[in-house]
């Protein structure tokens, strides 16, 4: 998406990253994102990368509350 295509009105795509193995039943919980646990290396701990649109900052705001519970 190029930064002139964005406008208040839309939803955004994120990508979030968090330490961590989130698995697929928490999808709904998250509104839908796309959830995709992967392992980092031998001592890593995993990654779960939470991805797809948000409505607005607010729902941003309420999922980024939602991980640091």
């Amino acid at each position: 998406m190029r930064p002139e295509d964005l406008r208040l009105y839309t939803p955004a795509v994120y990508t979030i990253r968090v330490v961590g193995i989130l698995d697929e039943r928490w999808s709904g919980y998250f509104g839908g994102l796309d959830i995709k646990a992967e392992p980092t290396g031998n001592d890593s701990r995993p990654i779960t990368t939470l991805t797809g649109p948000m409505a607005d900052q607010a729902a941003l705001h309420g999922l980024l509350n939602a991980l640091y519970e």
